[in-house]
């Protein structure tokens, strides 16, 4: 029998089988050995309790993707939120999710939210974003606005919302789907949402798909790897690649560079390419210290 990993707690796991019938299981001792850790989001053989506490997870099927924190497989989309009022939007954490979602795999979409406290800040953040590959989409949690546009863009797709806390990651599932998923409400003092999310976990919704229940997106970082292959995860930067002066080009101080030369001439967006020069510097220390 197969089923999907829905959540798993305390060496706990349950995964819901082909007929929508929930199992809890617990990860054979093979498993462990191999040091194959089960995933929320992992398709799995499993074999049911039999009248039994726990059945058990016999294997684990092939990744289409996965990430390490949160530990979550086969994530077809992660929608990106910010928010367009308090807090204050942290771009460059929105383009560390883009950049780490693409290199996984995984596909990527953008959700402005709060839209309706300040249209011109989200058509500010959305302009950004627009030629970056990820059709950002201006929506209000509070009032509805955008949501059936968001909700048709990740429909029959297994999916989670990432984003800093107090973004309304929460509240705009509930509004998607009509859930009951925990929400916090933002600390005047600090401005920083509290993370009320516990653990990972996968919610089936209606029209098809799951969404992705999870903490810990706030604080993603990305991966070390090679600089040069930062630029791969820009796409608005894919249509002038091969035509700088310098081979390879990184984009960022290089002279009779074509990037830069669109961004000076407002083709690419000077607030984007800035947070990518940044980006690039810290990739590229990130990498002289690999061996340290």
């Amino acid at each position: 029998m197969q089923g999907v990993i829905l959540r798993g707690i305390g060496g706990f796991y349950y995964a819901m089988d082909e007929r929508g019938t929930v199992h809890t299981l617990r990860a054979q001792g093979k498993l462990r050995r191999e040091r194959m850790k089960p995933k929320v989001g992992d398709w799995v053989e499993l074999t049911p309790s039999d009248g039994e506490e726990h059945g058990w997870i016999l294997a684990i099927q092939p990744r289409r993707s996965e990430l390490t924190r949160p530990p979550v497989a086969n994530i077809d989309v992660i929608c990106v939120v910010v928010a367009a009022a308090t807090p204050e939007a942290d771009l460059a954490l929105a383009d560390r999710l883009l950049v780490n979602a693409r290199r996984a795999g995984i596909g990527v979409r953008m959700a402005v939210n709060k839209c309706d406290l300040d249209p011109a800040r989200a058509e500010a953040i959305a302009r950004q974003y627009r030629g970056a590959g990820v059709d950002p989409i201006a929506v209000s949690a509070a009032r509805g606005d955008g949501l059936e546009a968001l909700r048709a863009a990740l429909a029959g797709k297994v999916h989670a919302l990432a984003g800093q806390s107090g973004a309304g990651k929460s509240t705009l599932v509930n509004a998607l789907y009509g859930l009951r998923v925990e929400t916090g409400d933002l600390s005047r003092r600090i401005e920083r949402g509290r993370n009320t999310t516990r653990h990972c976990e996968l919610i089936p919704v209606a029209g098809g798909g799951m969404v992705l229940d999870t903490p810990g997106f706030s604080l993603l970082e990305t991966d070390v790897f090679d600089p040069v292959e930062l630029k791969a995860s820009y796409p608005e930067f894919v249509p002038y690649e091969g035509k700088c002066f310098f081979q390879p080009c990184y984009h960022a101080t290089e002279p009779k560079c074509a990037v830069r030369d669109a961004v000076a001439a407002g083709t690419i967006d000077a607030e984007r390419h800035a947070r990518y020069a940044a980006l690039l510097e810290e990739t590229r220390q990130r990498w002289r210290e690999r061996y340290d």
